[in-house]
């Protein structure tokens, strides 16, 4: 059967008002809850990828600390030669392209070291630091202030902000103060002066 215009118009004014207020509440609630969904996954999906990219940063970063751990003994080595022959004088012509050819090694691989982050620690003259140092001896050395790097022993690096090696090093001793001498009490056995101040009858 055909409706008509003012059928539909009756039907609508019918409509019960509290019913479609109520379904509006339910859909703008619906909607807000769902809104709330949205901007915590585009927060969680902002959180994995700022993860991922410093995952990323830090695997360039550190990608060559075995390599580079590796190779630290070929540096000490280097510059074990280099300290032996100063210290025995070896001169000669022989000798001098020999150790110039070494100390260019040296100098090469330290640069080549620094350009992907790796850096030498100064320890020298330091106030001690367990997350950079690792103490093999103590030093008596009262010129010295405690727990001051008196010697490297072996030289420690870093690689960016982390630790690759620790120096070993040796650090001055804690300095005992002597008890000052304290005069030892006098004994008053004199008791003649308290004693006369009694009068015995």
């Amino acid at each position: 059967m055909p409706h008509s215009i003012e059928d539909e118009a009756i039907a609508t004014e019918a409509v019960d008002m509290g019913t479609l207020l109520a379904e509006n509440k339910t859909l703008h609630e619906e909607n807000k809850l769902l809104h709330e969904r949205l901007l915590r996954a585009l927060a969680d999906a902002e959180n994995v990828r700022r993860q991922a990219d410093r995952t990323i940063r830090e695997a360039r970063q550190y990608a060559i600390v075995e390599f580079a751990r590796e190779l630290l003994p070929v540096v000490d080595n280097l510059q074990r030669t280099l300290e032996a022959a100063q210290r025995h004088s070896l001169a000669n012509p022989e000798n001098a392209v020999l150790l110039e050819g070494v100390e260019a090694t040296l100098r090469s691989l330290l640069r080549t070291l620094e350009r992907f982050g790796v850096r030498p620690i100064k320890a020298q003259g330091k106030a001690f630091d367990p997350n950079f140092h690792e103490a093999v001896m103590q030093v008596d050395d009262p010129s010295a202030p405690p727990g001051t790097v008196m010697q490297v022993m072996e030289q420690g690096y870093t690689i960016h902000d982390r630790l690759l090696r620790p120096a070993r090093v040796a650090v001055s001793k804690q300095h005992r103060k002597k008890p000052a001498k304290t005069p030892p009490e006098s004994e008053d056995n004199d008791l003649g002066s308290e004693w006369g101040a009694y009068q015995f009858d």
